[in-house]
């Protein structure tokens, strides 16, 4: 049987510890090292003391993890970090250029190993030198823009998932397999630096292109631009997510709910198609819609309201 690979996580929150996750979740070795005082600031200190809600993203992302706690303080923390080393196929990296060296892992130690091994450490940005949350790297890359496109309040809550740090830890995964790939075949080193800002626009830029943005367009189908592609509230509070863009599943959708609004106005963008349709659905509770789309294919979907 082929020995398992070994990687060392040696980062905090959320896009490391979600790279190490994809990486447990293919079948890797995943040790998570933390220092035994501060551990994941998830787990304790500034976020969970705050949101508990981080406890529960530290155990989801750290689970199938073996969970490693050492004193950084201790005079023998190089020598537990060097025996570690000694098989790990890859290290993912979070840490201070001091804490760095004080574990014997800086640029210079980590070279001398001179056999394949694959590094890949997380920072903010290559340009942007100041500190910055998923938030932030939204707003610099100028994705948050399409957020904020349709509202005036004062106020206005962000994006729930944080979406540029779930892509970075999926790039951080990526990079982590390419490196090993090229270690292996050149029996060397491999060490490269992921960013969280230029992630962020590599990886949405896609999506809402630079020609777009030039054009000021916000509203596309995938943000609630036709009203074959949204959420209608249903009689009872709850909602449906309609998806039917094919011209076979709103043909059969207007059949099934009686919806007078013919096949060629489905990408209709005014006001009244919307609205035609949000009056059958308010007419039905979620048992009703249940009922009647049992076994078929719709593209329609039941949301249930958190009360």
């Amino acid at each position: 049987m082929a020995k398992k690979l070994k990687i060392l996580d040696l980062t905090h929150r959320l896009p490391g510890p979600l790279a190490g996750k994809i990486l447990s979740d293919f079948g890797y070795d995943v040790f998570k090292i933390e220092d035994e005082k501060h551990k994941d600031p998830f787990l304790a200190g500034s976020f969970s003391d705050f949101d508990d809600s981080f406890e529960d993203w530290y155990r989801e992302l750290n689970q199938n993890k073996k969970i490693l706690r050492f004193d950084f303080k201790s005079p023998d923390i190089k020598s537990i970090i060097a025996g570690l080393l000694k098989d790990a196929d890859g290290v993912l990296l979070s840490l201070s250029p001091k804490l760095k060296e004080t574990l014997g892992l800086d640029d210079a130690t980590l070279a001398a190993l001179n056999r394949p091994i694959a590094i890949v450490e997380l920072e903010a940005s290559k340009d942007h030198k100041k500190a910055m949350h998923d938030l932030n790297a939204l707003a610099l890359s100028g994705f948050l823009s399409l957020h904020v496109a349709h509202v005036d309040d004062q106020i206005v809550d962000p994006p729930f998932f944080p979406i540029a740090g779930i892509a970075f830890g999926q790039q951080v995964a990526t990079q982590l397999l390419s490196n090993l790939l090229t270690a292996r075949e050149e029996n060397r080193v491999v060490k490269s630096i992921s960013y969280l800002f230029e992630t962020a626009e590599t990886i949405l830029t896609p999506f809402w292109s630079k020609e777009l943005q030039a054009q000021k367009r916000t509203k596309f189908l995938h943000n609630g631009a036709y009203p074959c592609y949204s959420l209608y509230r249903l009689k009872d509070g709850n909602y449906v997510a309609l998806a039917a863009v094919e011209e076979k599943f709103w043909t059969d959708l207007i059949g099934l709910f009686k919806i007078p609004l013919p096949l060629e106005n489905r990408f209709d963008k005014d006001e009244k198609a919307f609205q035609i349709v949000a009056n059958i659905f308010a007419k039905l509770d979620t048992s009703a819609i249940e009922t009647m789309t049992r076994d078929k294919e719709l593209c329609l979907s039941i949301v249930k309201k958190i009360n």
